[in-house]
């Protein structure tokens, strides 16, 4: 893991990888999507309406999925002191927020027809939500750290804690009595119809793609800024002491 500390030879991968994520992501998403919206059955029981779960089952994963890589990011900070972990944890915040938002939005667009209700307060959706606020604490907590030069250990403490919800989101259609439907797939076995679920996990595979490709460049980005600062931070410091000098 300490292989890719430095931020040069990470760089030598990152920036190549970059685009062959996105392509591929979109490529794999855009036509799983087609087919999910455009061409695939109407469901027996939802209809119609079960075209959105093309774009909300990914969206939960990667909701879910961001803050374990925020959550490991976080112990490779605290634990192995990666000099690259605060980065990656900061840069996959945003990118999740936005895919947590997005599953929340097309589960109320499926709510509406499936339930008669925008939203109920029941342990999967208020879970979901409660991820969402975290990811917003989170996010608050690394710009300010980074911004006033505090030690980025405490968003990664934050962002360990934070990882005891996303059990809690995952179990709680079974822990709780719960409007929304229990997990249509599990590890070695499906509820889901086959022209359906290989499509939904097309979908997903692309929308996760999508996600690398995004933190990759939120990386990138992030490592840009903190170098043209250092840079600036030198300058400074050798314009004061040319003066400094000149003087003695």
């Amino acid at each position: 893991m300490h292989g890719f500390a430095n931020p040069t030879r990470f760089l030598s991968i990152a920036r190549p990888l970059t685009p062959v994520l996105l392509v591929f992501g979109l490529l794999i998403a855009g036509g799983a999507l087609v087919f999910g919206l455009f061409y695939a059955p109407a469901e027996q029981l939802q209809g119609q309406t079960v075209r959105i779960l093309f774009i909300h089952v990914p969206t939960a994963w990667l909701g879910m999925g961001g803050w374990t890589v925020i959550a490991a990011a976080s112990i490779s900070e605290i634990v192995w002191r990666h000099p690259l972990a605060a980065i990656a944890g900061r840069a996959a915040a945003v990118p999740g927020a936005v895919f947590t938002a997005v599953c929340l939005i097309t589960g109320s667009l499926w709510g509406r027809p499936a339930w008669g209700t925008w939203w109920v307060w029941d342990g999967r959706l208020t879970s979901m939500l409660v991820l969402l606020f975290l990811y917003f604490g989170y996010i608050a907590l690394a710009e300010a750290t980074a911004r006033e030069g505090v030690s980025s250990r405490i968003p990664a403490i934050f962002g360990i804690v934070g990882i005891v919800n996303i059990p809690v989101i995952h179990y709680s259609v079974i822990w709780w009595y719960s409007i929304h439907q229990p997990p249509s797939l599990s590890m070695g076995s499906s509820a889901m119809a086959p022209v359906f679920m290989w499509p939904l996990l097309v979908s997903t595979l692309g929308f996760s793609l999508i996600f690398g490709a995004i933190v990759l460049m939120r990386m990138r980005t992030l490592l840009a800024d903190a170098q043209a600062e250092a840079r600036l931070r030198r300058k400074a410091l050798d314009s004061e002491r040319a003066p400094a000098q000149g003087e003695a």
